[in-house]
Formats: C-alpha cells, structure tokens, sequence
C-alpha cells in the first residue's frame, strides 16, 4: 500500500511507565507529520514478551490522549494498514523472514543456549565483542530440511555482508558509514517463532508506509541493518530523525531505574501536562528565525514552529529549575478558577478546615507558587497558626519590632471588628484607610498583621490576603492572640 502524506509513527514497548526520553519521541513524530500535514500512527510493539507489564498499554493510551498527542490510526481506532499490535501480526513477520531465506539473506541456526554460552565466554576472554560465529550460515538445504524434521529449535538469522561498507543517511547527523565486518548476523525469528524489535520494526514501517523514523541515537549502530533488510526486499529506506539522548548530568542519561522521573511522576509532582510538553519539546530542539529565543509554546504553535534542522546533535540535559520557569509561566497564564481547580488537591493536603475559603487561597498562591507541589508548605499555617518567636515582628526593611507591632494590632483589631463584607477589596481598603489615619508606611502596619495571622515571615501574600483566606472570625482570633503574645513578653 503507498501513501502520497507523510506518515510517522510512535511505536512504544508496553513496560510500565513513560520516560520523558519516550515522550520527546512521541512529540517529535506527532509534530513532523502534523507540520507536514501527515498522519501519526501508534503502533505497540510487544514482541518481548519478558518485559511487558499489565496496564502498560493503558498508560500509553492515557498519557499521549492527556498531552494531546492523539494518533490518526491505532489499535484501539483501526485504520488502512491494521493490526497496529506487533504480537498479532506474528504470521506476516514469519512469513517475510522465509522470503529472506529463500533469497539467501537469512538462515537458519540450530546453536543451542549452551553452545552460544559457551562461544560468548572464549570471545570475552579474546577481548572481543561477543557476536555469532556463522556456525549455521552455510549449512546445506539438506542439513536444514534434516534438523527441521526432527524438530530441533531454531531461530532465523540475517546474513549479512561480510565485505565492504554499508552508508546510510541520517536527517540530523548526516551519512554514515559502518564496515559490514563488524555488522553481526542478529536475529530475526526468536526460537519462540516471535520476530525481534530489529525486523518487526523494518517490516511493520514498510508495509504501515512510514515516511520519517524518529527514534533515539542508541540505535544508530542499528541503522545499516536496517537498511540492508530494506535493500535485501528491494523496499523504498524511509528517512531516519535519530534524536541524542536526554541526559540527568553530562554523564549519566535518565534513567527510571535511577529514580529520574517520568511524565507520570512529573504530574504527581505538581507539574502541569501543557507545561511538561512544551518543556519536553526544548529538550533537543529549538525554533529559528523570530521565535529563537521563545520559550513558551502551546501545542498549536509547537506544530506551526516545528522543523527537523531544529533538532541538535548534542544531548540535551534535563534542567529541573527550567521546568520549574516554564510551569511556573503557564501556572501565571491560567484564570485564578482555573488554577484554584488544579490547586485545589494540594491546598488540601494541608488544609482540612471546611470554612476556609479556598478560592481566597488560590489567589494568594498563584503569583508565588512554581510547582503545585510547593503548596502546602506555603499555607500549612492555615488550619492551625504555628508557636512564632516576638522576634518576627522585627522587620529592618519595615522598621518593625515587637514594640511599634503591639500598638499597631491594637489598632488594627477594632477595624477588622467592624468590618461586615469581609473579602480582600474590604479588608484592603479598611486598613489601607487606618494608614492614613495614623500617617505610617504601608509595611510599617501590614507585616505585624502578616506575623500575627500567619506566624510566619513567608507567606503566599501579605496580611490581607491571609485575612481573607482565614476569614473573619479566624483572623480577629489570632490577631487578639498576637496581642495578647506582645503584652505578655512586655509585662
């Protein structure tokens, strides 16, 4: 089947989780075929059986439908080159290795576990990188017929060329070129009659009509065999887009088995999914012209800006404060209803006063809060003011202390007493009005207010947006408390 659209795929191993490596493919294939007015194609490859998880598919299906990533054609969708599961298209794999053997491309090899050892150990030992001998490359069409009539295992091997070089050309790092010497015959046909990642991934893109193969640079090294299965079935070689790893430090990649976090544990974290693309989508690729120095893209606009000459062959590493800007730039961007809505489970993590008005809370936090997870501890004050020192009350900047604090609540106390509309304008303009009255700087009154209702130098806003999270009858309760906390070391 030929298609005139170009058409990428994300073709992930169903194990558990998704890596933030994985997702950046994801992005990338979904942004070459939607810049290009192509389609993008989600195919599973389950071919390894060892390493599949239960639920694992499900996490795939939620986390591209959660950022936006949504595919044209799938398993769950169907479309013209079904099925888009590896494991069920098992027969069509077989088949295709057959056609190799009979073209003299691939073969047979009957070595059992032991023998295979046994070869890998003496090669360890020489220093030399463990690789298959040819023990069964040239066996007789007899000899095969025999060990296959008495049933003895199998698995297919591709044989490759011994001479010469094999070049194959990359969109980002340019041609290259392998000695065929050092290529090994790899397997095709596992004994269990399943094909490898190697040849179902080469069979799967032809007969799915992938234009463009987006994939980290670990399989680079694979590429020329790649290329001689396309050449060795005379099939058109799709274009490779090999993207450089994404790295923890100048070391060591990302790794989940090294506690780095994947796009679910980035949620988790308090992380927001737009923020998280549009992040991702930095790590190894950057816009041009006008928007080179742009940091903040919706997907729209990622599809509009994106080009393969943006991608670097460098590794990119994975900056945590340059996340933490860019979520703490959407979190800025969102309606105060909006980011009370994502807020709201971790205000409620520390704060579990029914009265409390979370809305006034929300407004507080947006300006000064990053990452939701940094919620809680700004606000743990909420439901039960903290045992503070007097000594809070000294500001040199406000030139403050726990003396000029104490007649300033008294005066502050009878204000908010009368107030009956008690919300942040009411309270604002109430105090702001007591200022005047007594002739004194603005922090030289709000930040004894801010200690006495917080008990705390950093809040998520000053004392009157604390008052009207606290309400009114919790605010006159501690401030009364501060005034009597002052009279009492005073006495």
């Amino acid at each position: 089947m030929t298609f005139d659209h170009v058409r990428t795929r994300f073709a992930p191993s169903p194990t558990g989780y998704m890596h933030v490596g994985n997702l950046r493919t994801a992005l990338y294939a979904y942004l070459l075929a939607k810049s290009k007015g192509g389609r993008f194609l989600l195919r599973i490859e389950d071919t390894d059986q060892e390493r599949l998880v239960e639920g694992a598919v499900d996490v795939i299906y939620n986390t591209l439908r959660e950022t936006g990533l949504l595919w044209d054609e799938g398993p769950d969708i169907g479309g013209p080159v079904a099925p888009y599961v590896q494991s069920e298209r098992m027969k069509m794999h077989k088949q295709y290795a057959l056609e190799l053997i009979e073209k003299g491309k691939a073969y047979y090899c009957f070595c059992d576990k032991e023998r295979l050892d046994e070869m890998h150990a003496k090669q360890r030992e020489a220093g030399e990188f463990t690789h298959y001998d040819g023990h069964c490359r040239n066996l007789s069409k007899e000899e095969v017929a025999e060990k296959l009539a008495a049933g003895i295992p199998y698995v297919i091997r591709q044989k490759m060329p011994t001479t010469g070089t094999t070049t194959f050309h990359d969109e980002t790092f340019g041609d290259i070129s392998v000695e065929n010497s050092e290529l090994d015959d790899q397997i095709l046909i596992k004994a269990d009659g399943m094909a490898t990642y190697n040849f179902a991934n080469v069979v799967d893109d032809h007969l799915m009509g992938i234009t463009h193969v987006i994939r980290g640079t670990e399989y680079l090294s694979s590429s020329p065999k790649y290329n001689l299965l396309y050449e060795a079935f005379g099939w058109e070689i799709p274009k490779y887009v090999h993207v450089s790893p994404v790295m923890k430090n100048a070391t060591e990649k990302l790794s989940k088995r090294n506690g780095d976090a994947s796009y679910q544990d980035l949620v988790a974290k308090g992380y927001l999914t737009e923020a998280i693309l549009n992040y991702i989508a930095l790590l190894g690729w950057s816009p041009k012209g006008e928007n080179a120095e742009r940091e903040i893209f919706t997907l729209p606009e990622l599809v509009q800006e994106f080009s393969l000459d943006g991608i670097s062959k460098s590794p990119a590493i994975f900056d945590i404060l340059k996340l933490n800007h860019i979520n703490g730039e959407y979190i800025r961007r969102m309606s105060v209803e909006q980011f009370h809505e994502a807020a709201l489970p971790w205000i409620r993590q520390a704060v579990k006063n029914p009265n409390v008005d979370t809305l006034e809370i929300a407004k507080g936090l947006q300006a000064r809060t990053n990452v939701l997870s940094e919620i809680p501890e700004q606000i743990d004050f909420i439901d039960q003011l903290p045992e503070y020192s007097n000594e809070l009350y000294t500001s040199k900047k406000m030139k403050t202390n726990p003396q000029t604090a104490l007649p300033i609540l008294e005066a502050v106390l009878p204000v908010l007493e009368k107030l009956e509309d008690f919300h942040e304008q009411s309270i604002h303009d109430a105090l702001f009005q007591l200022i005047q009255q007594l002739g004194v700087k603005n922090g030289y009154l709000l930040w004894p207010v801010r200690v006495a209702v917080s008990g705390k130098a950093l809040t998520p806003g000053g004392g009157i947006e604390i008052c009207a999270m606290l309400g009114k009858e919790e605010s006159l309760r501690r401030i009364r408390k501060g005034i009597q906390q002052l009279k009492d070391a005073q006495a």
